[in-house]
């Protein structure tokens, strides 16, 4: 399936859309211009319809639709994407003049879209792609989303509804199934842009960093590692079963959920007796996940395989299992990859390791999900943020976005726009 100038084509029509997308480009880039506004009120009353229930039936091919729907529909309102605006671009938003030292002219610094945005992204979030594409549009940029092989028309049908509610979009929003194999057609969408905005792991954004032209602008938000650290006396009964909950209803598969859990001790018997009280929270956590989930084999499966690896000696640490999750204490200090679905390793790390650690994997952190006593926090969020990690968060608040924040550490949307200096002729000075 694909998406062109507002209309829905087959995929067989992929190599005649690409013969003319330079000519289309061109006459929207020469001809259109795109702001903020429309883009915001066309989004604020789709979220209006949705809480009408029109997109029920679409909603019904998302997991836990409810609870997804209550992540997403705060970003769709007005006031949330004008708070996201101010925050990310500031005065950048708007023309600007500086006045050069030495009574030199001055200079009008004028924001502009990128251009055209080739998004590449990524399959792990339902409606990430199109909310990708949201913040191209935002920009006054077009954008080409190159879809995931398991998005399932979902995106391609809020872009159609997003253009339905304002038919101006309909020239900045290009959508391709174009599998990642097909590298020549991928190939000519990166040469018509200006951007190419990646979202994956190690292989997609190396993949991208081949193919992608000289001069062509790379963005990319790749594959994270997140992790809760633990230390002193913590509210046990409030924060320890929020973390379970996290950890389970994300199944670590955002770069924003726990894939360590480290513990500020360097005595693996203090370990063993976390793993000990908290495999119960985490068999809860599991059971009542499942249930409103309504199913039971995933995640069970990947326990059953944790068992079997630790059974062959083929994973090193102790294995604290339950009942479709488990634990696994390890000696090493490292942060890596869980075996995920509630698979989760436990580590212990003193706050004197900590930032050597956590250096180890610069450039990879996210977010760290801290849980300590109220006086120890300033010290710990600065030790954490000295590390290179760019998220804090209570631990059962890890994967939960906030309008205005950063994505990695950076603001997206500055990353979509340049600027443009302007100076105008002096009357006293040659040109």
């Amino acid at each position: 399936m694909i998406l062109a100038n507002g209309n829905v084509y087959d995929t067989s029509c992929q190599d005649e859309l690409l013969d003319t997308l330079e000519e289309r480009l061109n006459r929207t880039l020469a001809e259109q211009s795109l702001s903020p506004e429309p883009v915001i009120a066309a989004i604020d009353r789709l979220g209006r319809r949705l809480d009408r229930g029109e997109f029920d039936s679409l909603l019904s091919q998302v997991e836990l639709a409810d609870r997804y729907l209550a992540q997403i529909r705060p970003h769709l309102t007005r006031e949330a994407l004008e708070y996201k605006l101010r925050v990310e671009l500031g005065t950048d938003a708007a023309p600007f003049v500086t006045r050069p030292p030495e009574g030199l002219p001055p200079i009008t610094v004028r924001p502009a879209p990128l251009g055209v945005l080739l998004h590449i992204a990524a399959g792990n979030v339902d409606g990430l792609p199109a909310y990708s594409v949201v913040e191209g549009l935002l920009t006054g940029n077009i954008n080409i989303l190159k879809l995931p092989q398991a998005d399932n028309g979902l995106s391609v049908e809020i872009l159609r509804q997003l253009i339905r509610e304002e038919p101006a979009l309909a020239d900045f929003i290009y959508a391709f199934d174009t599998p990642s194999e097909d590298v020549d057609a991928l190939l000519r969408m990166a040469q018509l842009s200006d951007g190419v905005v990646v979202w994956g792991g190690d292989g997609a954004v190396s993949a991208v960093r081949r193919f992608a032209p000289v001069g062509v602008k790379l963005i990319e938000w790749g594959h994270r590692l997140s992790f809760a650290y633990l230390s002193g006396a913590q509210e046990r009964e409030r924060d320890w079963p929020a973390l379970a909950r996290h950890i389970v209803e994300t199944r670590q598969l955002l770069c924003s959920s726990c894939q360590v859990i480290f513990l500020d001790t360097d005595a693996l018997g203090e370990g063993e007796a976390f793993c000990r009280s908290f495999v119960p929270l985490l068999e809860r956590a599991t059971d009542r996940f499942r249930a409103a989930l309504g199913e039971k084999g995933e995640g069970s499966l990947y326990a059953w395989e944790t068992r079997l690896e630790h059974a062959a000696d083929r994973l090193p640490g102790t294995l604290f299992p339950g009942r479709g999750c488990s634990l696994t204490l390890r000696e090493d200090r490292e942060l890596e990859l869980s075996p995920l679905h509630g698979n989760v390793l436990v580590k212990c790390l003193p706050q004197k390791a900590l930032l050597p650690v956590l250096r180890r994997q610069k450039g990879r952190l996210q977010t760290a999900g801290l849980l300590c006593p109220a006086q120890d926090r300033p010290a710990l969020t600065q030790l954490l943020a000295r590390a290179g990690v760019t998220r804090i968060a209570p631990p059962g608040s890890m994967s939960r976005t906030l309008s205005g924040e950063g994505h990695d550490g950076e603001f997206p949307l500055r990353r979509y726009v340049r600027t443009v200096d302007i100076q105008e002729p002096s009357p006293d000075r040659p040109i």
